[in-house]
This record gives C-alpha cells, sequence and structure tokens, in this order.
C-alpha cells in the first residue's frame, strides 16, 4: 500500500469518513480564481512546442510538464488535460508566477498508450520537467507513476482513476478514484431515487471500468437497488452491445448503469434506440465527452446522467471566467479533464507555495516537500471548493450530476 492512512472516499455521500482526511487543522487555503484577461495571449501549440514562460531574472523557472493522449481515439481526454493546464498556467504566470518564478510547460502526446507514455516521460525528463501534471488515463498513468516513483518527482493526475495510479507515495491525484465513482453513483441513484432496477453493462478488459462496477454493485444493496442485469464485454467486443441490452430490458431494468468511455456508450445509446428501448442511462466521467463523438446523433443522448464534479454551465465566476477564456483560446466547452487539469495546477502552485520551494531544489527534494504541503493545503477549484488531499494522494470534494439536456451539460444539484 501506497501510504500510511485508508484512502478516503468521496466527500458529500461519505461526509462522516472525510474528517480524518483532509488535513490537519493548520491548512493553507488556496484559491483557482485569477485573472484570466491576461493570460489569453499563449495557447496549447506553446506547452505542446515547449511553452514560452518568460524567466526570472536569474534564468529560474519552474518547469512543469504534461502527458496525454493528444491523437487517437481518446485525443478528447488529451488535449482537454493539456488545454485546461494550459489555462491555468496563464493564469498565475499573468499573476507574477509561483513564489515569484515563472512557469515554463509543456505537454507531450502518450496516445493512451502505457509505452509511450514512458517515452513521453522520459523525454519531458530531458527537458528538465520538475513537475508533472499527468498522466491522462489509467493505463499509462500506472506506468509512468512506476517511473516517478524511482526518480521521486511529484505527480498529480488529473484524471487517472485507477486506484494503481497513485499507489506510490510521489503521486495525487485531482479525479475520484474508481470506486469511488462506483460508490457515490450507487449512493446518488439511491438518494435520488432514479430508479429501484439497475442494469449494468460494464467493460471486463478495462480496469477503470471494472474498478467502478465492482464497488458499485457492493454499494447498490446498501441503497436499495436491485441489480436485475450485470453485463459484461470486452475490447475485443465493444462493437455490438444488442445482447446485453435485450437482457437488460428482459429483465425489467429502470436504469442502465454505463461505467465506461463514450464511444462504446454512444453505440450503446444508438442500439438501444433501434430496439425501442429508452430507459435511464447513468454513466462516469469516462462519458464525458459523448457529445463530441464523430456521426453520433446527439439527440440520442437527451437525458443521458452522468457523475462528475464539473458543469460547463455553471454560474459561479470561477466556472464561468475559465469557460470563456477555455472556448476563446480553444473554440471549444472545456470538459471535466480540462477542469481537472486547471486544478491540478493550481493544486501544485498552493503546495509549492505552502513549502516555500525555489526552483534550484532538486526534483527529488521538491518532491519531498510537495508531498508534505499537500495534505495541508486546500483549493478552491473547479471541481470542488475546499479540496484536500489525504497522505494517500485521495482528493476530498463532493460529487455533482449533471444531465444533457438541449444537448447540453445541465447541472442537476
Amino acid at each position: 500500500m501506497k501510504k500510511n492512512v485508508l484512502s478516503l472516499v468521496l466527500a458529500a455521500a461519505m461526509a462522516a469518513s472525510l474528517t480524518a482526511c483532509g488535513g490537519s487543522g493548520n491548512e493553507t487555503a488556496a484559491t483557482t480564481a485569477a485573472g484570466t484577461e491576461a493570460a489569453k495571449d499563449s495557447g496549447s501549440e506553446a506547452a505542446k512546442d515547449g511553452g514560452s514562460a518568460a524567466p526570472a531574472a536569474d534564468g529560474a523557472v519552474w518547469k512543469i510538464g504534461a502527458i496525454g493522449p493528444l491523437t487517437g481515439g481518446t485525443a478528447i481526454y488529451g488535449n482537454a488535460v493539456i488545454n485546461g493546464a494550459q489555462v491555468a498556467v496563464d493564469e498565475i504566470n499573468a499573476a507574477g508566477g509561483i513564489n515569484g518564478f515563472q512557469i515554463d510547460y509543456k505537454g507531450a502526446d502518450d496516445e493512451n498508450d502505457a509505452e509511450k507514455s514512458v517515452n513521453a516521460y522520459n523525454s519531458l525528463k530531458d527537458w528538465g520537467m520538475q513537475v508533472l501534471v499527468g498522466t491522462t488515463t489509467s493505463n499509462p498513468c500506472i506506468g509512468v507513476a512506476d517511473k516517478s516513483a524511482q526518480d521521486n518527482m511529484f505527480q498529480i493526475t488529473p484524471s487517472g482513476s485507477a486506484v494503481e495510479c497513485a499507489a506510490n507515495p510521489n503521486v495525487f491525484r485531482v479525479c475520484f478514484s474508481d470506486p469511488d465513482q462506483g460508490a457515490a453513483s450507487a449512493q446518488y441513484i439511491g438518494e435520488h431515487k432514479l430508479a429501484t432496477k439497475i442494469a449494468v453493462i460494464y467493460d471486463s478488459s478495462d480496469v477503470y471500468s471494472s474498478g467502478i462496477y465492482a464497488k458499485f454493485a457492493a454499494e447498490a444493496a446498501n441503497q436499495g437497488l436491485e441489480i436485475v442485469a450485470e453485463e459484461a464485454f470486452t475490447a475485443d467486443t465493444n462493437k455490438d452491445f444488442t445482447t446485453q441490452l435485450q437482457k437488460a430490458k428482459d429483465a425489467g431494468a429502470e436504469l442502465v448503469f454505463l461505467p465506461f468511455y463514450y464511444t462504446e456508450a454512444a453505440l450503446v445509446l444508438t442500439q438501444a434506440n433501434t430496439m425501442g428501448w429508452d430507459p435511464i442511462f447513468f454513466g462516469c466521467d469516462g462519458m464525458d465527452g459523448i457529445l463530441g463523438v464523430e456521426n453520433f446523433d446527439t439527440s440520442l443522448a437527451e437525458g443521458l446522467m452522468l457523475l462528475t464534479p464539473f458543469a460547463a454551465d455553471a454560474t459561479d465566476d470561477l466556472t464561468v471566467n475559465f469557460v470563456t477564456t477555455y472556448k476563446e483560446k480553444f473554440g471549444d466547452t472545456p470538459i471535466q479533464f480540462a477542469a481537472d487539469a486547471y486544478d491540478a495546477v493550481y493544486a501544485v502552485k498552493a503546495a509549492i507555495e505552502d513549502a516555500g520551494a525555489t526552483p534550484d531544489m532538486s526534483v527529488s527534494d521538491l518532491c519531498e516537500a510537495m508531498k508534505a504541503s499537500m495534505v495541508k493545503v486546500s483549493v478552491d477549484g473547479l471541481t470542488g471548493a475546499g479540496m484536500t488531499w489525504n497522505v494517500d494522494g485521495e482528493p476530498s470534494k463532493a460529487p455533482k450530476a449533471v444531465k444533457i439536456e438541449n444537448g447540453a451539460y445541465v447541472s442537476m444539484d
């Protein structure tokens, strides 16, 4: 096990268990609200090509790297992470940097491949990376986390949700772990009385999907939910879901829980429509991005619910400013992965400031200082107010759900 304290679970759904996990009584508050107007001139291309920060007078800068799939089938996630982090970097640099030093930021493509992700990590290390914001997806993150642990480099993954991603003491995460998502989904469905008869379709070949499913199934009974069908598929059988859907329909399912990614989810919704079946569909953060699937009839996603701590339609100033800046820079509405990365950069800032660290520290010394500070800081971010971390690297924040209405995410809370 990574650290000395068991990981906590989601804040709102399990508030009683969080009192021991949010850090000590002398927390350092840090807000991510910043002047986005002053940060509009540099975009993600600068990050991918090596950053554009102006160094301090002595030449010292913070070198922060990021890794994610910028090409391939999961590129929507990687680009969201790289771009979301870029917004935060630009804001921080415009406001004077971290402890008076600017950030030099660089992103790298791993194509959602574990070996390529390690190669990307090594390239960023050669560039001089001191802190890693990444990786984006779970399987690559597990491999890279072992490398960063060997180097004792501080790593915070915005969205690597597999338990193993944060198994090493140098790794923290912004998103919820897979088990936490599974338990919180069951609790949300039960507490909001969305349905009682549940079918689950999951990818048994994927650590993300199977991890969420296992904890969901364990928590369902506590919420008065009856799982009437449990149907698996694998990466080799992820095109035709008619058999799983028919079994769920025949079992009388009122809600179908889909703990996997948006590409397959789009096929499930399309095939359910072809069958003439219209249950409630509920997913997790991997569902975020379904409205951008090529050739998918997005009207079929109307009413789809997903558990996510970020809703782009929120009206608080921090979200409005972030969404506005993101759209202006990148021409798209940010998804949760972008918000996760934005918060990750601000968590890095908070930890460095609390530690009083400077760029001339060794990677290992910087990591040790930031680890000690991460359990003390509190970050008001896009994905949660008053976010804290325990020594296992797990975040404490409240889960939220959104529903797709008229082709857009709408907060259900």
